[in-house]
């Protein structure tokens, strides 16, 4: 959006960035000690004889210091009736993750001359991206959570490469851990990608008031890549390893036109703003198939099926904003919006809306208050089609899995399969109610604002499961169920000190939001607890959440726990919620869920002289978390009974669970946490070079710290389960900009 001048002189602004990255956490297993203190007080003795000497902290081997650099130069200016802007741009990113690297190069131009005395007005913009990576095997990190710490990361006399791996006498086993730093350190994934994003927008003035907008744009990329595993590798070693390439182009066309008039009707002291257009947007995505290859170049499985597959979405809509004798404001909008996702029948929605808004403090009566106000109401729905297929409505074929292929001697093949499909599938709408109140006193030193909303959705498209012979699958995406969110929303925002050499702000806001489920099913059926979604880790089709009508989206199903009188958990005992004497489905309970109860911020800034100081602070309260690492590599199960051994989650010290307990609500968790996003520090050196530029500093720390009772890497995972373990890290920052 930054322009350049006319008749300007040249401008040049020189930016730096270097970044440095620190893991702070990371997954808490057994060390050496703990394990074999285990594995002997309850292990049998093969187990006890695979036991090693080492002490290796397998997580540690796999992280390092990130490093980032990120470097731009800017020219702009303008030469008669040309304003341009040139930003040349370099980013190299280490990441934490050992071998990880991003490498970025960037130039974007942006010209944006008028013709015909200002009447035609014309934005040029383009940016061009190349970028290379190389990604690190992250499957290394779930691996180093496992992998036995008493064995060492080299070995000598292996065949693999020289890293230790689990083998007995005919070779490698093929259920043992691999040896995650052979993992990282065999596995090259490399790539480029080339991107280009621009537009072209006029802006005519056809007559006094009335102007004509045309804007094209386009965003296209293209990327390569290949993955390379050496034959001794132990991951690929029975394939003679890997040698495969892969590409992708996808496209995004836009084409809007529209008038836009506005008006100022000064004898009944109203201004009218009024919009109406048309907007064509076309995706597509092209992604050639490859056969599989091992590293000599042997077909290990043929090519499948090239994927093709393109979306459009049209739209026609209207805008008006009324304002009357500056205090009395209306704006009203209506779109049709057509998305070829959806069939002939279905395809088009209808979205109105409306707000009103009274500015109070223009009132006579308010002239003496000195104050701001301001009451806002509105209504407007809103249509859904962003989802994950782009033909669901027709019958198609697709490639099976590369777990589903025929076998023709020693070559496998895949297959084309039936996808399912639903011919009735259209838009999800969401309905949006809101009052508000925004405010200010003592001339906006103190100013925020006050909303209270409620948002119907219906047909919400959702995956759900479907009874077996009604379709090509046992899961499919359609329209089912309604959903209600209500809450309250407010904010502050504060000028504590406000004088030439010093200023203070600072700002708080809230909210507090309620989700319910109040329609699931097309038909009612009152046996049925819900639709059962929150796929976990271990074992097969288990789940941990479920939609159901009259709670939270996503509301966790597990059993109660039974504890002792010390607080201890009791394995494989749970409530028996309905006196049977039996556990099983009926004993599942309704519990807890993910979506916070309460959202708060704050931010501050401070300004002396020439220094600056602030920071920005976030929590989210009432959610909770299921600790799917801890339920599955917590448990001593997760031991073999011979032949190789695995590590334990300290957790296990906790519950000595000797088996999966997965459906169990002990490891469901709070997850409430407060989090201090940035921190910064600022100084405006000012002049430099003999007065010809300025120069600001300033240093930088993201993800400072984080408060919280969850026992887990992160508490702020969106779906409410924790499988992840890749750690968030923390980031400090030196910046630099000159101003030429």
């Amino acid at each position: 959006t930054k322009k350049g001048f006319s008749d300007s002189k040249l401008h040049i602004d020189v930016s730096t960035t270097e970044s440095f990255a620190t893991v702070t956490k990371t997954v808490d297993v057994l060390t050496a000690d703990e394990l074999r203190d285990v594995i002997n007080t309850n292990g049998t003795a093969t187990q006890q004889a695979l036991l090693g000497t080492e002490n290796t902290d397998w997580q540690s081997e796999l992280y390092r210091l990130g490093i980032v650099t990120d470097n731009d130069i800017t020219f702009y200016g303008g030469v008669k009736n040309l304003p341009y802007r040139l930003n040349l741009e370099y980013m190299m990113e280490q990441g934490v993750l050992d071998r990880s690297q991003l490498n970025r190069m960037g130039a974007s131009l942006a010209l944006n001359p008028s013709y015909f005395n200002g009447k035609l007005k014309t934005d040029a913009n383009g940016k061009f991206y190349h970028t290379d990576n190389f990604f690190a095997d992250q499957g290394a990190i779930a691996t180093a959570i496992t992998f036995d710490p008493t064995k060492p990361v080299y070995d000598a006399a292996s065949a693999y490469g020289g890293y230790y791996e689990w083998q007995n006498a005919a070779g490698l086993i093929s259920l043992a851990p691999k040896n995650p730093v052979g993992l990282l350190n065999q596995r090259d994934d490399e790539s480029n990608v080339n991107r280009f994003i621009g537009n072209i927008k006029l802006d005519l003035e056809l007559m006094k008031d009335l102007h004509g907008v045309v804007n094209g744009g386009l965003d296209m990329s293209r990327s390569a890549g290949t993955v390379v595993v050496p034959a001794e590798a132990a991951s690929s070693f029975s394939n003679g390893g890997v040698n495969n390439q892969y590409e992708q182009s996808k496209d995004n066309r836009l084409l809007e036109a529209y008038l836009n008039y506005k008006k100022d009707v000064s004898s009944i002291k109203s201004r009218i703003d009024f919009t109406a257009g048309y907007s064509y947007q076309f995706w597509t995505r092209k992604e050639p198939a490859f056969a599989s290859l091992n590293f000599a170049g042997d077909t290990i499985t043929p090519a499948g099926i090239p994927t093709e597959t393109e979306n459009a979405l049209i739209s026609f809509y209207g805008r008006l904003n009324y304002t009357l004798n500056s205090k009395y404001l209306l704006t009203a909008t209506l779109r049709e919006d057509g998305s070829s996702r959806f069939s002939p029948e279905n395809r088009w929605g209808l979205f109105p809306s409306v707000a009103v808004a009274w500015l109070v403090s223009d009132e006579k009566f308010m002239s003496d208050s000195k104050m701001y106000l301001k009451f806002r109401a509105g209504f407007g729905i809103t249509g859904q089609q962003d989802i994950f297929n782009d033909y669901p409505y027709i019958a198609n074929y697709d490639s099976s899995t590369s777990t589903a292929q025929y076998q023709f001697g020693d070559v496998f093949y895949y297959l084309l399969r039936p996808d399912g499909y639903d011919p009735n599938i259209k838009w999800e709408e969401t309905s949006s109610y809101n009052v508000g109140i925004d405010f200010g006193f003592a001339g906006d030193k103190v100013s925020g604002s006050l909303d209270v909303y409620k948002k119907i959705t219906d047909d919400l498209l959702a995956t759900i499961p479907i009874p077996a012979g009604t379709n090509f699958t046992n899961q499919i995406l359609t329209n089912v169920g309604s959903m209600e969110n209500m809450g309250v929303e407010a904010n502050i925002n504060a000028v504590a000190i406000n004088k030439k050499d010093m200023n203070l702000e600072f700002g708080i806001n809230g909210t507090i939001n309620k989700n319910e489920i109040t329609n699931l099913t097309k038909v009612e059926d009152p046996n049925s607890p819900g639709i059962l979604v929150g796929g976990i880790d271990g074992g097969i089709g288990n789940t941990i959440q479920i939609q159901s009508v009259g709670y939270a989206s996503n509301t966790f199903y597990a059993y109660e726990q039974v504890y002792d009188e010390d607080g201890n958990p009791i394995e494989g005992e749970y409530v028996d919620q309905n006196n049977d004497s039996i556990i099983n489905a009926d004993d599942l309970i309704y519990g807890k869920n993910p979506t916070p109860d309460f959202y708060a911020g704050f931010y501050t800034s401070f300004r002396y002289k020439k220094w600056s100081v602030g920071f920005s602070l976030r929590g989210e309260f009432g959610k909770y978390m299921y600790n799917n690492i801890a339920s599955t590599r917590g448990v001593y199960q997760n031991i073999p009974s011979s032949s190789y051994m695995q590590n334990l989650t300290s957790d296990y010290l906790e519950s000595e669970f000797q088996t999966y307990q997965i459906l169990s609500d002990y490891y469901i968790e709070s997850a409430s946490f407060v989090r201090m996003d940035n921190l910064s520090v600022g100084y405006d050196v000012g002049k430099v070079f003999n007065d010809n530029a300025s120069l600001t500093v300033s240093a930088i720390v993201q993800n400072v710290f984080v408060v919280s009772p969850y026992s887990g890497l992160d508490p702020e995972i969106a779906t409410g389960i924790d499988k992840s373990i890749y750690p968030r890290p923390r980031i400090f920052s030196i910046s630099a900009n000159l101003k030429l």
